[in-house]
Formats: structure tokens, sequence, C-alpha cells
């Protein structure tokens, strides 16, 4: 495997040339199988930045430009791993169960938006920033003690490293020894803040070192060193041998979130050298075409087939009823607290108040 300035873990180059060792372990119909699914994620959301923009749903927050890094990572987990997810990391949760339509439904605010297909590990979206790592920790913890063979796969960003979540789940990974692996996408921006004011020091993989434990920094536009950096980290927590950190670097093409304007805070010219030269999809797709793995007809055919299943992933989404304001005090606790139950009543008195004599008007 190649390695490019500041110890950057590297396979293809920004042209698509190898300039590493390739994994051996992947056929031909799996490197299409990841490129197809890259391009799916893109596709959808460039489509859901349309669909938020037409008011069919609520605030998005775009992946553009980190397909590379959340395929890869995500493609070399088994059914029964867990997945902790952040708001930004929809290509991997759809490597891990997720459907379109529960996707959708998780932008348009239903209650059962998010949940993922029977079997799935996958937990629940965090928006708050960091507090899923220690979670995660959880999570592996308890597949250590169980014995049961499990690896639980953790995103989160270059913002979120300077939060004490951080530091305290790598921590107690690295002294438990839990089969966890800690993946960065170092994107550049944590909303407007650049990274030079997160950390004094540059690269996030070396903070690893102060907790015992393994740091990688991989090219995560790059998606087959990102897989095979992520599958090495993998297979060495199912071994138990303990965590690793990763950070991969890539770009945020799009804002933040959709409530977002980056043109305020982020160089024009930062941006136009990450699309242009840098983009994963096209490193990828240069490559495969190179390998004679891919074709103008087939980059066509399968922009259509993602055409008509997002089409019916959107129909089913917009007919399904909406959440009724019931539901905000349903299928959080099996036996509601007092509280809880105080509050329930209090808006229920409210709404008939209001002349709204039940939940559902």
């Amino acid at each position: 495997m190649g390695i490019c300035e500041a110890g950057l873990v590297q396979v293809l180059n920004e042209d698509g040339r190898v300039v590493g060792e390739q994994p051996q372990n992947l056929s031909d119909a799996q490197l299409k199988d990841l490129y197809r699914r890259m391009q799916w994620a893109r596709l959808f959301d460039q489509r859901a930045m349309r669909l938020q923009r037409q008011g069919r749903i609520g605030t998005y927050a775009p992946l553009e430009g980190q397909e590379a890094a959340q395929v890869g990572s995500s493609y070399v987990l088994e059914k029964g791993d867990w997945l902790f997810p952040t708001y930004r990391d929809l290509a991997a949760c759809f490597n891990f169960g997720l459907s379109y339509t529960s996707a959708l439904l998780y932008t348009m605010g239903h209650w059962q938006g998010g949940r993922p297909e029977e079997g799935y590990n996958l937990f629940p979206i965090s928006i708050m920033i960091a507090t899923q790592l220690p979670q995660a920790v959880g999570a592996a913890w308890a597949s250590k003690l169980k014995q049961d063979g499990r690896v639980a796969l953790v995103y989160f960003g270059d913002g979120a490293t300077s939060k004490g979540d951080f530091h305290e789940a790598l921590n107690l990974a690295s002294v438990l020894k839990a089969p966890v692996v800690f993946f960065c996408q170092n994107n550049q921006w944590a909303i407007s803040v650049p990274l030079h004011k997160q950390t004094g020091h540059p690269v996030i993989a070396d903070k690893a070192q102060g907790y015992g434990l393994p740091g990688v920094r991989v090219d995560g536009n790059d998606v087959l060193a990102v897989w095979k950096v992520t599958k090495e980290a993998v297979e060495r927590a199912r071994r138990g041998e303990g965590p690793t950190l990763i950070e991969a670097l890539t770009y945020r093409l799009g804002p933040h979130t959709t409530a977002d304007d980056p043109t305020r805070y982020r160089p024009a010219e930062e941006l136009e050298r990450w699309k242009e030269q840098r983009d994963p999809l096209r490193r990828f797709r240069l490559y495969l075409e190179r390998e004679g793995l891919w074709s103008v007809q087939e980059e066509e055919q399968s922009a259509a087939e993602f055409k008509a299943v997002m089409d019916e992933a959107l129909k089913k989404a917009e007919q399904t009823p909406k959440s009724q304001l019931q539901q905000a005090f349903d299928y959080v606790y099996a036996n509601p607290p007092q509280d809880l139950l105080r509050q329930q009543e209090e808006v229920l008195s409210w709404r008939q108040r209001k002349g709204r004599v039940s939940w559902h008007n």
C-alpha cells in the first residue's frame, strides 16, 4: 500500500492510478458494487437536496464528497456487527440495512424514520456531537463479555475530537481492549470552524498514541485504501486485539446542512480544488474504466436504475401517514415515568382547550 505526504495511506492517486498495493480479495463484481454504492449515495444526496428545497423533507445534512470514506469502511462489516452513525452518514447506513424510504421518513420527522431492516444493529443516527462514541464502546464491551465476535464501527467528524466523549471513549476502549473501530471523517470543517482551530496538532490519528492504540491516517477519497485500512482494523478487533483509530482525510463539498451557507466562511478555491481534483467518484471511476470494468453505458444504466428505486421509495415515504403528536410520548419507555405522563396530560388538556379533542387533529 502506498504512503504519500503526512503518512497518508493510499492505493489510488487523484487520477485513479495505482500507487500502492491493491486489495487482492476484492472481486471484479465487488469493485463494481463498491462504485455503484458510491454513485447511488451521491444520487440520493443530490435528490435529497432538491427535495429539501421543494419543502418535501426537512433539514438535511449532505454527504457529497464523503462517499468513499463511508462506503469503503462500512462495506467490511458483517450483518451482526454494530454501526454507530452521525447525521451525515447515510451512505454507510445504506450499506447496513437502511432503506431509502426509511431515510426519507427520517428527514420528514417520522417516528419510524431511520429504522433498519431486521437483523441489523444500526444505532439511531446521532445528532449530538460525539455522544455515540462512548455508546459504541459500551456495545463493543458487551460483545466482548458475551464473546459473540461482533465489532462496533463508530463514525464522527473532526469537530467531535474536541469533545470529552472522544477522549473518554478512546481511553476506556483501550483499557478494556474493546472490539471497536473509531472512524473519524476529517472533512476539514466543523460547520464554520476549520481544522486548525479544532486541534493544535494537525494529524488526528496521532491522538491514538496517547491512549495506547493504533492510529491510521488514510486518504478518505480513495475507496480501496479506506476498505483495506478498515478491514485490517475490524479483523484486529475481532481477534480480540482491541480498538483502532482511523482518520479518513476527506472533504465536505456541500453545506453543513441545508440551513448553512458555506460561502460565508469557506474559500472558493479550496472547494474547487477538492471538487475538481480529488472527487472520490471520479477517481474510482477512472480506475475501473482503465481496468475495463466500467463504461459510460453502465454509468447511465446504473443512474436510471437508481432513479426508479428512488422514485418508488419517495412515493412510499410520502404516502406514509404523518406522525401524530401522541407518538412523541410513545415508544420511548415501556413503563413511562410520572413526569412524562404528566406532560402527556398537559398537552392533551391544551389541545382540548383549543378544540382539538383527540391526538389526531
